[in-house]
């Protein structure tokens, strides 16, 4: 079937048409939810890849739908779309490098903005890049805090 991989998170518009083409074929083939999954991610190379091993963390992957699959972690993701598709319609951002990474970077969340402006990103390939890290830096540092709280509980039961 000769489907396409796709490489890259930060537009949207390219990773909607990858997402519409392979499920052509997915369709065509009949494939199950599961098997959609595990096609799609045999698929996805460089910043694609990254967005996944982010985005499948919080995921049960026995139990992921396609659908959830095509949702993912959207909050970077999504920020990308929108702001992509805003600036369709905003030409004086679009076409202008240095106020589209300067309004990229305001429109992070807080936390996120901290973290890259601190980076000193110097292009909007690099911003994009450095707030899905970011982002998924913010995970881990919550999935370790979580994680902490599960193994202190027991302890400190036992200690009673």
């Amino acid at each position: 079937m000769d489907p396409k991989e796709l490489s890259g998170m930060t537009d949207s518009m390219v990773a909607e048409g990858w997402i519409k083409s392979i499920e052509l074929i997915f369709t065509y083939m009949e494939l199950e939810d599961a098997d959609r999954v595990r096609c799609a991610t045999y698929l996805l190379l460089g910043d694609a890849i990254m967005w996944w091993e982010s985005a499948s963390v919080a995921l049960n992957l026995q139990t992921l739908t396609w659908d959830s699959f095509k949702e993912g972690d959207r909050n970077v993701v999504e920020f990308v779309r929108k702001f992509e598709q805003g600036c369709h319609f905003l030409p004086l951002i679009a076409n202008n490098s240095r106020e589209k990474l300067r309004h990229f970077l305001d429109g992070l969340r807080p936390i996120l903005h901290r973290d890259v402006r601190v980076a000193g990103p110097t292009t909007y390939d690099v911003v994009v890049s450095r707030a899905l890290a970011a982002e998924q830096d913010q995970k881990d540092i919550e999935n370790d805090r979580n994680d902490k709280r599960f193994y202190q509980a027991p302890q400190q039961l036992h200690s009673q």
